[in-house]
């Protein structure tokens, strides 16, 4: 990566804010070896006119660190449409760098790894989308986000876990169906019916963080940690989601956190967006959950450094599949919440 970085009283100077931000989750010796990095990955931005989209499940070294806009899927996607910058630098995994490029396809849109995937995105194909509209013609194709460029192409609209619901029952609304194919998250899509009353058809996707969890992991932090709030992501099972107070995506379950303000409170999500929460909500104990995705974690502050020195990796989407990807997330996008 050429000439090491060190821990400078400049450095020091220059990253005094971002630590008092998170010195309740970054203990001040790994603190030393962040700031060198977050400082130089700051000013390459500023050379390059780039910008940082974090997700969620980022570590907060990279979310509080270096990330300009953060947020769930929906978040990003919005940003990723709407930003000026020349450069864009996806903390996150392929399928939302993917989404930025056909959002922004002017831009360079970058990731530090390609090999951070996604197991639902893994799940199905263009062919398998096709195969489904086979076997039930006429009916609406809603594509979850956590999907690849391909997929996107073949739907009629994307979905995020923050607006499912919604977009389920405006294309039901739409298509004057009382069904919908919803793919590949047999979880989200059973979690969402369950709210809407429509009928969903399914692929057999799940999410390999989420999948982990059950329904006795929750009650056991409940005999565990008396009078804990229990927020679940709706990619968990539905009777993981049933055992839970509140079920949202992240941004929701970030809004619950600040309205409510619970004394003690359990993500039922990626560990990391604890800690990244538990920054701006110091008052609240969180009790973190192990499970780690490990494509999120493919994402490092030494990875995004080295893309904005190289200026890699570069994600390409053809521009046919972009042009047939860029109707459903739009007309995702224009669903009102």
């Amino acid at each position: 990566m050429g000439v090491e970085l060190a821990y400078t009283d400049a450095v020091a100077r220059e990253t005094s804010g971002l630590y008092a931000k998170v010195a309740n989750v970054i203990p001040k010796m790994e603190w030393h070896a962040y700031a060198p990095v977050i400082a130089e990955i700051n000013r390459l931005k500023r050379e390059k006119g780039a910008v940082i989209l974090a997700h969620n499940y980022m570590t907060p070294e990279i979310f509080h660190g270096v990330g300009d806009f953060v947020g769930d899927s929906l978040a990003l996607a919005r940003e990723a449409a709407r930003t000026d910058a020349k450069v864009i630098v996806q903390a996150g995994v392929h399928f939302m760098a993917e989404t930025s490029k056909i959002l922004s396809p002017e831009k360079t849109v970058l990731i530090p790894s390609m090999k951070a995937g996604c197991s639902l995105a893994a799940s199905i194909t263009g062919a398998d989308v096709r195969l489904l509209r086979q076997k039930y013609p006429g009916l609406p194709v809603v594509s979850y986000v956590n999907t690849s460029a391909e997929v996107k192409a073949e739907s009629d609209i994307c979905c995020t876990s923050g607006n499912a619901v919604r977009v389920v029952e405006t294309i039901a609304r739409d298509f004057r169906t009382d069904t919908v194919i919803m793919i590949p998250d047999k979880y989200l899509a059973r979690n969402v019916a369950a709210q809407t009353g429509v009928k969903v058809i399914t692929w057999e996707g799940a999410c390999e963080v989420h999948e982990r969890f059950t329904a006795q992991e929750i009650r056991d932090y409940r005999a565990t940690h008396p009078g804990i709030v229990v927020l679940a992501h709706p990619e968990c099972p539905p009777e993981v989601v049933a055992e839970a107070d509140f079920a949202g995506s992240t941004a929701a379950m970030i809004r619950y956190v600040g309205s409510h303000k619970p004394q003690r409170v359990v993500m039922v999500t990626e560990c990391s967006m604890s800690d990244n929460v538990a920054v701006e909500y110091p008052q609240v104990e969180f009790v973190r959950p192990c499970n780690l995705c490990p494509h999120m974690k493919r994402i490092t502050l030494d990875g995004i450094l080295h893309s904005l020195q190289t200026m890699t990796t570069e994600v390409i989407v053809p521009a046919d599949i972009a042009a047939r990807a860029r109707a459903p997330i739009d007309r995702m996008l224009a669903v009102k919440a």
